[in-house]
Order: C-alpha cells, then structure tokens, then sequence
C-alpha cells in the first residue's frame, strides 16, 4: 500500500479523534479498511459508555466485524492515532487483521512496540505487520491539548 493511502486512511482516524476530543473523551481514533474502503470507524467513548472497554480500536474492530459480516478480518488494515494497548492489540490479532497502522507511540500503555510486542509475538498464531508514525505529530499535539484542558478544569475545580 502507497503512503498516500496511509497517510488518507490516518487523516480518517485522525477525525474519529478529534470527535472524541469534542465528547471529552481521550482522543484516539481508528479506522478498519479493506481493499482500500473503511468498513468500521470508532473513537474512545469509556466515559460516555461508562465502559472501559470502549475504546477507539475495540469499536472500530467491532464495526467492520458486523459490515463484513465476519470477525476474521482478513487483509484488513487499523489505523489507529496512538499505538493500540495490550485490549486492543489483542482484539486485532484475534480478528486476524493484517496491518495496524498508527500514529504516536504510547510508552505507557503501547503494546505493538512500546511496553509490549503482541501482534508480532512469535508465540501467537497470528502475526500482523506494525507501521508506526503516520501522522504522529498531530496525534501528539491533540492528545497534549486534551490533557492540558483536563488539568487546567481541575484546576479550577480545585
């Protein structure tokens, strides 16, 4: 695939992000695609949901599942704003997606590259590819003004 393609794919997510930043929720969100259409978007919603299972990449998985009429996603690429958690890694390799694509790293809770290795965990029967970085910038930059409000309400709250 083109970076073009990433680079649109990830501009998708990016949007999902941006509406969770307007709910007030962390703002991560992902994309599914296949042969070059999105077939499931999500963006973090454990507040609104009161679930913490609802992330960007769990609803996302979850949406293309019920387009493709399948839970094995096949050839199937997420693109995710930050590096997926151990949940999340583990829902894409247990849906057999091919590729997840992602934006910024999260050294605390990251587990494609940072904390933890999962989707590329020779121990498990389903590998993916990881590509890191598209559109990390502006992943950061969005993530450091949420959590720049949040402390700044509590602030006031205080």
């Amino acid at each position: 695939m083109l970076e073009f393609d990433h680079n649109y794919f990830m501009e998708q997510a990016f949007r999902e992000a941006q509406l969770a930043f307007e709910e007030s929720e962390v703002p991560i969100g992902a994309v599914v695609v296949i042969k070059n259409r999105i077939i499931g978007r999500g963006h973090n919603q454990t507040e609104a949901l009161k679930d913490a299972t609802a992330h960007a990449e769990m609803i996302a998985i979850t949406s293309a599942s019920e387009n493709h009429g399948d839970w094995r996603l096949d050839d199937s690429i997420l693109y995710s704003t930050i590096e997926p958690c151990a949940m999340c890694a583990g829902a894409a390799v247990l849906s057999r997606v091919k590729t997840i694509v992602y934006g910024a790293p999260d050294p605390r809770f990251g587990a494609c590259d940072s904390l933890f290795s999962i989707p590329t965990d020779t121990r498990l029967n389903h590998r993916l590819e990881i590509i890191s970085g598209v559109m990390a910038k502006e992943s950061v930059e969005l993530m450091q003004l949420f959590f720049r409000q949040v402390r700044k309400n509590k602030e006031r709250i205080n």
